[in-house]
């Protein structure tokens, strides 16, 4: 197993330096050149969020809860992948932008697009943290190294690679990775099958855990809707998603790749959920002490050692695809948007501007370090990092996108009102779940702005 796990990270690495001479400026390290084929496009989309929060995260809530506590992750991932697929990429596509703080900047202007620039910063730090403190609990049923050591030990291989390469190195890495969580998870759920059979274990499962919809009741309703939002929506305006579909090699290739991208994600993620149905029946003593080790200890007590080197590989493929692409997202936007501001010099060359890409590489890898060794709940910390988003910066996005006459000052206050509102709702602990308020109050500048221009626009007539 430890010698699988060496050969593996060492292959990733060489990935990663091979990666390397493939760039040559800033739209090579952020966008891999714009030309992805099909086949790897889907796998980096797909491999996207397929990391902590799916297998470990998410299937501890499964087995915890069932269904009702899973609906944001994978139901909402799926969508939102979706959804990006029929709305989103296509108009996207044609900006031919690096990043989404240049959309901010060219729909509304240089404030909005710091201000936004700093939010979607800001809105990675925790899902980086949950990519780390994922590694660490990998490495530490693996090898038996203590969690803090696979901590910085696994991050520090992933930001190795992905300073080196950056989209390059992520998207290569991806396509690799991919084939190794679906072979790896789909003979890990063969194998526990042989011993119980699926069925059995639907018949040994409480009443409730795969109803689908939620209690009658207001409240109910609205937190059931917020919870397809967190990830459905709040993660379309996320930098790593737009990266992903930007580095298509055509408008064609970015829309069959997220829909593609949508259905295999869904698909594939019904495996950890399915893993954690036969955990909370073959080990109650893990789901009660420490839920987020439920698969894999699962793993390592009920099958073969060659499915555990495929699964323990799965895992490590899934979690440094993600975090790869965590870090690599909002250190792109941190470059390319908001360093550009510190000095007076804003016509920078591209050797320039590579070389503060990989700062921000290391920089921002290093803050989620630092919270990862703080906090190490990793469904929390995910949880967080796609609200902030979706208060702040999904309604900007879809009025600048569909509607053009939107304006810096609606936006800037759309950012604010949402952002005010969720923080409100979280001090005061409401029923209703505070992304929903903030998603409302985001909604409110741009739509008074744009019910405004229309009555002028009639009256006009």
């Amino acid at each position: 197993m430890i010698a699988f796990v060496v050969i593996y990270l060492l292959v990733t690495i060489s990935i990663g330096y091979y990666a390397s001479t493939r760039v040559k400026n800033t739209k090579d390290f952020i966008l891999a050149g714009r030309s992805l084929p099909l086949y790897i496009s889907t796998a980096a989309l797909f491999a996207t969020w397929f990391g902590s929060e799916t297998i470990l995260g998410a299937s501890s809530q499964m087995a915890l809860e069932g269904f009702p506590a899973v609906i944001q992750e994978p139901f909402g991932a799926a969508l939102c992948l979706f959804l990006l697929g029929v709305f989103f990429a296509k108009p996207l596509y044609r900006m031919n932008i690096l990043t989404f703080g240049d959309f901010y900047r060219i729909q509304y202007g240089k404030k909005m697009e710091i201000i936004s620039g700093i939010c979607l910063v800001l809105s990675y730090l925790g899902w980086i943290a949950a990519q780390m403190v994922a590694l660490g609990i990998i490495l530490n049923s693996i090898t038996g190294i203590d969690i803090v050591t696979g901590i910085l030990l696994g991050s520090g291989i992933v930001i190795f690679y992905t300073y080196l390469g950056g989209m390059w190195s992520i998207a290569l890495t991806d396509f690799m990775q991919t084939i190794m969580i679906i072979l790896g998870l789909c003979l890990t759920l063969y194998e526990m099958n042989a011993k119980i059979s699926i069925s059995e274990v639907f018949n040994l499962t409480p009443i409730g855990f795969f109803n689908f919809l939620p209690e009658p009741g207001t409240t109910e309703y609205i937190n059931y809707l917020s919870a397809w939002m967190v990830i459905g929506l709040g993660s379309i305006p996320q930098q790593d998603l737009f990266q992903r579909v930007m580095s298509a090699k055509s408008e064609r290739v970015a829309i069959i790749s997220s829909l593609l991208a949508s259905f295999f994600y869904l698909s594939i993620a019904m495996i950890p959920l399915l893993l954690a149905l036969y955990g909370r029946i073959l080990l109650p003593d893990v789901l009660e002490n420490n839920s987020q080790m439920i698969i894999p200890s699962l793993v390592k007590s009920f099958t073969s050692p060659i499915v555990q080197v495929l699964f323990f590989g799965a895992m490590l493929s899934a979690i440094m695809s993600t975090a790869s692409g965590a870090i690599l997202a909002p250190a792109s936007i941190l470059s390319e948007n908001l360093l550009k501001y510190l000095t007076l010099n804003h016509s920078w060359g591209e050797k320039k501007l590579l070389r503060y890409s990989r700062f921000s590489v290391v920089f921002i890898a290093m803050v989620g370090l630092v919270i990862a060794l703080g906090r190490q709940d990793i469904f929390v910390l995910v949880e967080e990092s796609s609200a902030l988003s979706l208060v702040s910066l999904f309604s900007p996005l879809v009025f600048g996108l569909f509607y053009k006459k939107s304006t810096e000052k609606a936006a800037i206050l759309s950012l604010f009102f949402g952002m005010a509102s969720w923080l409100f709702a979280i001090w005061f602990d409401t029923s209703i779940e505070p992304l929903f308020y903030g998603f409302v109050a985001s909604l409110i500048p741009l739509s008074m702005e744009y019910v405004f221009f229309q009555v002028r626009g009639e009256s006009t007539k």
